[in-house]
């Protein structure tokens, strides 16, 4: 099981959100780049980043700070936030991202997601946000009514590598991931499916473990990470055992 670090960009700093809300955003590091070599110095084998400003906007907007995070590391690097056409999608691969996430796009154009993967196969990922488990998009401006499940569904077979799923509420809160929901997820479809929203501690983790679903890749933590409740060191040794 694979441990993504997170990054989320906003105003071109490292920051944490709580319960998805910019408006409560605590800045960790102002040189992302900085964090993400830490992260890769620390042993971490990929870095999840996210443009929160380019989520709302619809396009990118930290642009600058990405790149420089590409030029500091040199494990892969997975990328969400403002992705919606073709364009954007290939600028990004262009430049050395290993893999984009779709989000806002996969519940408004699915067919832009078949066609993505079809472009860049094992280069496009699906990021799923539920919030009260319906899907939540616009960076998390607006729900659905699609379940995380149903819409997951819509890209079987498509060549998606990997489902993202976040539980909204309990993200950034510490509050233990929603492991019932994701191994649902995971048993519900063929996608590898990573994990996202609360994780604190090793205890979570091996929580994810312990449900013994194969489909489950990886998990992604960050402020646990950032105020020192989950060591990187210890995580990271846990999740290799698995």
């Amino acid at each position: 099981m694979i441990l993504f670090p997170a990054i989320d960009l906003k105003d071109g700093r490292c920051v944490r959100l709580r319960l998805g809300d910019m408006d409560q955003a605590t800045v960790f590091n102002d040189d992302p780049a900085d964090q993400a070599a830490q992260f890769q110095a620390a042993g971490c084998q990929w870095i999840h980043v996210v443009d929160l400003n380019g989520a709302f906007a619809g396009k990118p907007v930290n642009g600058g700070a990405v790149d420089a995070i590409l030029k500091a590391v040199t494990v892969p690097i997975q990328l969400g936030g403002g992705i919606r056409d073709l364009a954007t999608i290939e600028m990004w691969l262009d430049k050395g991202v290993a893999r984009v996430i779709l989000g806002t796009v996969a519940l408004k154009n699915p067919e832009l997601v078949r066609d993505a993967c079809q472009l860049f196969p094992g280069r496009i990922a699906v990021g799923i946000d539920a919030k009260g488990g319906k899907v939540a998009v616009e960076g998390w401006a607006e729900t659905s009514e699609l379940s995380a499940p149903e819409l997951a569904l819509k890209f079987e077979g498509a060549g998606v590598s990997a489902i993202i799923y976040t539980d909204i509420d309990r993200d950034g809160v510490l509050s233990g991931p929603n492991v019932e929901a994701t191994a649902a997820l995971a048993r519900a479809i063929s996608t590898p499916v990573i994990a996202s929203g609360g994780v604190s501690s090793l205890e979570d983790l091996k929580a994810l473990i312990a449900v013994g679903e194969p489909g489950i890749l990886g998990v992604i933590s960050g402020r646990a990470i950032y105020d020192g409740r989950l060591d990187l060191t210890e995580a990271l040794k846990v999740l290799e055992e698995k």
